[in-house]
């Protein structure tokens, strides 16, 4: 079968038409759309037509990626090749910079992720991840709520230098407490089974995975992206460093991680109190892996190394990116990763095509002016009211606007830019909104059995059902969204930022 008789069936198959359909009729709709008035941040008239192809070509693809009638990065491909051949995204560019339809490709932010995702391997390859999920199980697990915390301590550890929320939930975490889950003999095949201890354990994976991944800007892959945009917004940008995320996301992480596992133990409690078999578990399994060994020692003083270069990076002027390679040169250097570690590392060449791809769509939508003119219209729906008022409404709405999102990267490319300049321009301080936007852009990742990565592996282990999963989500977003906007706010408030 030929390659594109392949990509044929795909679309095709079990009739999918309306997967491609959708996004396909969006596109066109918003094309056709008579083009409005708008001028671009010097106040000068844009080429109104490109701004509003760009529009459609973006929204498509942004729907598309919802729907999948395609795998991420194919979408993204075909969105490129779309605006392309149409001219709105050109492959030339006056005074040496780089065209506009390649420029995603030459993003920092984007190859900061790259970067990053090569050092995550790390932990799997060496298996320190597995090994420092067993210590904390070792020590924590003589209780169901223990065993939760020890999970929460094991994501947080390795969160810093773990891009892919997926890998660490699925690749470190989920493989531990399913097997904890199932030495107390809880199996998906009855409630009464997976109640005993399997349900909550997965329901709290989720959900602490998307407090860690808001704590940190490497800690999730479209952090970078969030971060890049706000950098780049029009007229008001707003710089965030790794040290100022990781500072203004300690006091809020650290509460949330401390509220999650218990809230959602009186919630959704497990039948099964006690696991006093797991610490035994876990002993035995840190025997089989023995001393730890010289490429984990090695992984432990590179993740080391790379913390302090991102504390410090604004004072020595060392650019996280920077740092991230710094990082993967060691680990090559000292053999804990080899290129072909790198090479068959499928995840980390996706995230470089669909992240280069959207970015730089989005960044061409801003520099066409057509960000700015959508950020005008949603000012208006909210001028005339006091900023903490605007601010709430917009950041509930980007929150649980989720629910038609499959990926929090999709929705930070297609909305963070567009509700940033908003907040901002109706009055919200830029770093706090910045800040507070990029945050929710992690949080709302456990909504729905479909709203990230790690949600669709919790949700394939058949532990937690649709509907229950639904209801506990929604509930447990209320109190970490107070935790995070209030509380974190007024922390915010006292270090200066």
């Amino acid at each position: 079968m030929s390659p594109s008789r392949s990509a044929l069936s795909v679309v095709t198959a079990n009739g999918m038409w309306w997967r491609a359909g959708l996004p396909i009729a969006l596109a066109l709709i918003i094309w056709l759309l008579p083009v409005p008035g708008a001028v671009d941040g010097e106040g000068q008239r844009i080429v109104a037509e490109d701004g509003m192809r760009m529009l459609a070509i973006f929204v498509g693809t942004i729907v598309a990626l919802i729907t999948q009638p395609l795998p991420t990065a194919a979408v993204s491909l075909v969105g490129l090749s779309i605006a392309m051949i149409t001219g709105v995204m050109p492959l030339s560019a006056d005074g040496g910079a780089a065209p506009p339809a390649l420029a995603g490709f030459s993003n920092s932010a984007v190859w900061l992720i790259v970067a990053a995702f090569f050092i995550s391997q790390g932990f799997l390859v060496t298996g320190l991840g597995r090994r420092i999920a067993l210590h904390f199980v070792r020590r924590l697990g003589k209780s169901s709520l223990g065993l939760a915390y020890g999970m929460a301590a094991t994501d947080l550890v390795i969160a810093p230098a773990t891009p892919s929320n997926t890998a660490r939930a699925g690749g470190v975490v989920f493989p531990i407490a399913q097997s904890l889950a199932l030495l107390e003999g809880s199996t998906p095949d009855s409630t009464e089974s997976r109640r005993k201890l399997g349900s909550y354990l997965m329901m709290s994976t989720v959900l602490v995975n998307t407090v860690t991944s808001a704590m940190f800007i490497t800690a999730m892959a479209g952090n970078p992206v969030a971060v890049d945009a706000a950098a780049g917004l029009a007229g008001t940008p707003v710089d965030l460093s790794w040290g100022t995320w990781a500072l203004a996301a300690v006091v809020p992480g650290i509460l949330s991680l401390a509220l999650v596992p218990w809230l959602l133990f009186k919630l959704y409690p497990p039948t099964v109190k006690k696991t006093p078999d797991a610490p035994e578990l876990a002993r035995s399994e840190l025997a089989k892996l023995g001393k730890v060994s010289t490429k984990e020692w090695l992984m432990v003083g590179t993740f080391v190394l790379l913390l302090a270069l991102w504390v410090l990076g604004d004072r020595l002027d060392i650019s996280a990116t920077a740092t991230a390679f710094v990082g993967v040169a060691v680990l090559l250097v000292t053999g804990v990763l080899t290129w072909k570690h790198l090479a068959n590392d499928q995840s980390a060449w996706q995230t470089l095509v669909f992240f280069g791809v959207l970015v730089g769509m989005a960044a061409h939508l801003n520099k066409l002016g057509v960000v700015p003119w959508i950020g005008d219209r949603l000012s208006d729906s909210v001028s005339g009211t006091h900023w903490l008022v605007a601010f709430g409404v917009l950041s509930l709405g980007y929150f649980y606007v989720h629910y038609l999102f499959a990926s929090n990267t999709a929705q930070i490319t297609a909305m963070y830019a567009v509700f940033l300049a908003t907040a901002i321009a109706a009055g919200t301080p830029p770093v706090f909104a910045a800040l507070a936007l990029g945050f929710m852009s992690n949080l709302f990742g456990g909504l729905t059995h479909y709203a990230s990565g790690p949600c669709a592996v919790i949700y394939g282990s058949g532990y937690v059902p649709t509907t229950e999963w639904f209801r506990l989500a929604f509930i447990m977003s209320l109190p970490v969204l107070f935790v995070w906007i209030v509380i974190g706010g007024g922390w915010m408030y006292l270090v200066g930022i």
